[in-house]
């Protein structure tokens, strides 16, 4: 308060209406207007695969505490000599470091996602890395098993109890707003114009300044730093390094705006917190507009790629094969496209193009060479799990035995044996990809198909992973069930050494934690059909959202190192 907002000893106790005031009542009200209307939309898409990711009920928390600051402050040129003495005090002890706090949370988030996805970046690394064994017991492995928003949430909760904390202690301990009790000597006296204007500077103010200066001046740097090698498509880079960027000048600024005397004819316009409004409404602009921007940006590939489809089928239709499979040239395309080189026809028609985006050649690329699109999905789009989790159920339907399949009615043993390997296998996928509870990144389908997925694989998972994805197993005896938990022993049976074996290597098939294996009753809905919806709608959402960003990435790279090859060519010749 105070000089905060331009009050003097002079200053008469009314509402200032004035050109300048009037400006920024009008402009708080219509830039709250655009900032809700671009909240309520990102809520309304907040399914969209690149709001998914983001986790964005965090992000716009901390928008609301940063912009109820802002909004205080383009009121407090028109109301600061009405506001009681400490007013802006707690707002900017309160609002602005919580805000500040929450933010840099959910910024955070783009490092943990990007960390996380890197498993996804080969076909080798599709199962779930589970937590480290030794771990396992006490309060910290609790707080490890949390979901990555609830761990950042305590750490960032317990910064800004201490913030909250250190604002109560000054406000007690300084008697510049009440002056019968704190320590002596902190009043400010006078006519209570120049005691407001004292009572917006001193070093009460230093604990949330100094909140704001470590995570504008050591956080976000080192965010920027440890993203500095990733490059994604979802324009979340972007958004890191200008809401890291946009902070940088907000606390010097601040306090040469209320320090420096020089700065006097500018804070008669501009106050001195409307430094670090300046870098809310960067701030604001980057969290809110650009994911605005980017979700309608997705929804454009989507119909341009739905399309280019449309308009090869028609082709094809019409042609005298009537097959949408692909012919060889479209198939030499992809293979140049993957392998980095240009076709050797050196130009490519509309047709062959199109050909590009179809389904057809989505399967071609995820049955013979998977691993460039699954590289690109993880490290670039942060959409690894599709991927990892379409090549994981080509793979279970692949090694599916035809014992299972060809056999009716009454099943032997050795064929319940079969199908209880392959339904646990089934059951790490959708503990890996599916479910909810268990899944890092739980694949995006739909309700219907996941209550489906559930009623099957839902009971035997919570049996088998208990509450959280982590087995409970003596290392000493790690192919022992835990007591009580029969169901994961398999059935008493004679077996020789070799059978013997064999039940081992089941057991430790899959994930590398996944000591049990389950061997409880298996519901009668489960074959090798389970996967089939769930697997159309992902191959219907990669080549709706990441093989067009595949395919238009690898093109520029291919057409950038053709562009340089020539320069180079041109060089040489000039030299010779």
């Amino acid at each position: 308060m105070g000089s905060e907002l331009s009050v003097k000893p002079d200053s008469k106790p009314g509402i200032i209406l004035d050109g300048v005031s009037i400006w920024w009542a009008c402009w708080a009200c219509i830039w709250t207007a655009a900032v809700v209307a671009g909240m309520t939309f990102l809520i309304i898409r907040r399914n969209s695969p690149t709001l998914r990711i983001r986790g964005i009920y965090l992000s716009l928390s901390s928008i609301v505490l940063l912009h109820l600051y802002w909004i205080a402050v383009q009121f407090g040129y028109m109301l600061g000599p009405l506001m009681p003495g400490d007013a802006q005090y707690w707002i900017m002890g309160t609002y602005l470091p919580c805000g500040i706090a929450l933010f840099h949370a959910s910024n955070s988030r783009f490092l943990h996602v990007a960390k996380l996805q890197k498993k996804y970046a080969h076909r080798d690394s599709n199962a779930i890395d589970h937590q480290n064994s030794k771990y396992r017991n006490g309060w910290i492995a609790r707080f490890r098993r949390l979901d990555y928003d609830i761990r950042i949430l305590i750490i960032v909760g317990i910064g800004m109890v201490f913030q909250i904390f250190l604002t109560c202690l000054m406000w007690i301990i300084s008697r510049k707003w009440h002056s019968s009790w704190g320590i002596p000597g902190t009043g400010v006296h006078g006519p209570i114009m120049a005691q407001k204007m004292e009572q917006g500077r001193g070093w009460e103010w230093w604990p949330g300044v100094a909140w704001q200066f470590i995570w504008a001046w050591f956080v976000a740097p080192y965010i920027l730093w440890k993203s500095r090698n990733i490059h994604d498509t979802q324009g979340w880079r972007v958004q890191t390094i200008g809401c890291a960027l946009s902070n940088l000048h907000a606390t010097p600024m601040w306090l040469i705006g209320l320090y420096v005397p020089g700065m006097a004819p500018v804070n008669e316009y501009f106050l001195p917190p409307q430094w670090i409004c300046l870098s809310i409404i960067f701030m604001e602009i980057f969290t809110v507009f650009l994911p605005c921007w980017e979700v309608m940006r997705t929804q454009n590939l989507r119909k341009e790629t739905l399309d280019t489809i449309a308009q090869w089928e028609n082709k094809t239709k019409a042609s005298d094969s009537g097959s949408k499979s692909l012919n060889s040239s479209s198939s030499t395309i992809i293979n140049s496209i993957l392998s980095g080189w240009k076709s050797s026809k050196g130009s490519v028609n509309s047709s062959e193009s199109d050909s590009v985006l179809s389904m057809s050649a989505l399967e071609y690329v995820l049955q013979r060479n998977p691993g460039p699109l699954q590289e690109f999905s993880a490290l670039r789009d942060f959409s690894g799990e599709n991927i990892a989790f379409l090549n994981s159920v080509k793979e279970w339907k692949n090694t599916f035995p035809m014992a299972v399949l060809n056999s009716e009615g009454q099943k032997g043993d050795d064929v319940k044996e079969l199908i209880h390997e392959r339904f646990g296998r089934a059951l790490r996928i959708y503990a890996d990809f599916i479910s909810p509870r268990y899944a890092e990144f739980p694949i995006n389908i739909s309700s219907q198909d996941l209550k489906k997925l559930d009623s099957i694989f839902e009971t035997p998972a919570r049996n088998l992973y208990g509450n959280k994805r982590e087995s409970d197993v003596d290392p000493a005896t790690p192919f022992e069930a835990p007591p009580g938990l029969d169901f994961l022993r398999p059935p008493p049976s004679p077996m020789s050494c070799n059978d013997s074996q064999k039940a081992i290597n089941i057991t430790v098939s899959g994930s590398s934690s996944d000591h049990a294996q389950y061997w409880g009753e298996i519901p009668d809905a489960f074959d090798e059909k389970v996967f089939d919806d769930a697997e159309k709608s992902i191959k219907y959402l990669v080549l709706t959202n990441t093989w067009p960003k595949f395919i238009k990435d690898h093109r520029v790279s291919i057409d950038s190192a053709a562009t340089l090859e020539a320069g180079n060519r041109v060089q040489l010749a000039r030299e010779e």
